[in-house]
């Protein structure tokens, strides 16, 4: 299976750069960016037929906007970077978060929000 898509328009062998999907119940055609993978009722079109595709009468054709930066800046590399140190570095008044403690304060389904218990203070000796 070749890992480039090719445009879903009959005898076009071009590479796909765009997705079309439609929304029957709004009476809507989306063109945006190539999804990340091929879905069974979404067609994948080349630059040549997104640019000449009209919607069906009484359709409307939304074109969803293209990021033309496919790959990610040194910016945001250094900010992933950045955060995963800051994860990293343990905290500043050597405190750490009890593992395995807390209250449930909610749920959804099969989540639970917990809130962890406050450390508890040692009175004072005297």
């Amino acid at each position: 299976m070749s890992p480039v898509r090719i445009c879903s328009r009959t005898a076009c062998k071009a590479s796909a750069v765009f997705t079309l999907t439609y929304v029957y119940r709004d009476s809507t055609a989306v063109l945006g960016p190539l999804a990340t993978y091929a879905e069974p009722h979404c067609y994948d079109l080349c630059a040549e037929h997104s640019e000449r595709l009209t919607a069906p009468m009484g359709w409307e054709l939304v074109r969803l906007p293209v990021e033309t930066e496919s790959e990610p800046s040194a910016d945001d590399l250094e900010a992933l970077a950045d955060a995963v140190r800051e994860a990293a570095r343990p905290a500043p008044d050597g405190r750490t978060e009890p593992v395995g403690q807390g209250t449930e304060v909610g749920r959804r389904g099969h989540l639970r929000v917990l809130r962890s218990e406050p450390a508890a203070t040692k009175p004072a000796q005297e």
